[in-house]
């Protein structure tokens, strides 16, 4: 059992909570029982490391035996080692160290989708990892991340994901021009989500949300410039009926990827 909390290897996972040390070592943090069982189902071969408090194992069997299956070894720490190394107050026992994996435009266009969320500038860290949840859960092909926005592999945004991170194709680093431009050539209309678009229910009513689409989500403050607006096709908004401010950007991304999810479903 690893009980020292200072030890080099405790220290090097600890980094990874850190865009420096993740960029070095193309590896990053998984934090939680759900998170990791996740990874052991979808994508067992990206996992490094796992470790373990005794008390943990015991209530998760199930990651146990999915370590197995993987031919990862379960290395035990104290608890005192797993604060040192997690990001959480609560990591729940159980961390895990994973290879990062983007995926290539290229074949996030090749695959034809139907539906894809792109994020322009979205920098905080639980609107981006909701948003990557949210396309999940409506059947998006893919979650693009333009290289304005926050790291894919900061630990809120993993955590945020509850491990829909695995299971859709996630491209990062990228210009927002040159994604638009080949969305369009990939015969993907390109939609913006922003406060001065037309109203959802009209573009509904349109026929606009029942193509192949690209939903384009900006900064959660400043929304998209002028010209990021010109690339899109439709700039369109999620009206609000009731007396709040604004919404949550993640809130309103659902709302749109769900809404083309079911005109393309019905």
């Amino acid at each position: 059992m690893i009980d020292n909390p200072r030890s080099p290897r405790v220290r090097a996972v600890a980094k990874l909570a850190k865009r420096d040390a993740r960029a070095e070592t193309g590896l990053f943090l998984l934090e939680g029982p759900q998170a990791v069982s996740e990874a052991l189902t979808y994508r067992p071969e990206l996992l490094v490391e796992l470790y373990v408090t005794p008390t943990a194992l015991e209530r998760y069997s199930d990651i146990a035996r999915g370590a197995a299956e993987a031919g990862l070894e379960v290395e035990f720490v104290s608890e005192v080692v797993l604060d040192a190394m997690a990001d959480t107050v609560t990591p729940q026992g159980i961390i895990a160290v994973c290879r990062q994996f983007p995926t290539s435009l290229k074949d996030i266009l090749g695959a034809e989708p139907k539906l894809i969320a792109i994020l322009e500038e979205v920098r905080d860290p639980g609107n981006a990892g909701t948003i990557i949840r949210a396309a999940d859960a409506a059947g998006a092909d893919a979650v693009i991340l333009t290289g304005r926005s926050v790291d894919l592999y900061n630990p809120k945004v993993v955590r945020a994901t509850t491990g829909s991170l695995f299971h859709l194709p996630v491209a990062v680093g990228l210009e927002l021009e040159g994604v638009v431009d080949k969305a369009k050539s990939a015969g993907l209309q390109v939609i913006a989500a922003d406060i001065k678009g037309a109203d959802l229910l009209a573009a509904r009513k349109a026929g606009a949300l029942t193509g192949p689409t690209a939903w384009l989500f900006g900064n959660e403050a400043r929304g998209l410039s002028d010209e990021h607006y010109a690339l899109a096709d439709w700039v369109i908004t999620v009206p609000i009926y009731g007396h709040a401010e604004s919404m949550n950007l993640a809130t309103a991304a659902s709302v749109c990827l769900y809404e083309s999810a079911f005109a393309q479903r019905s």
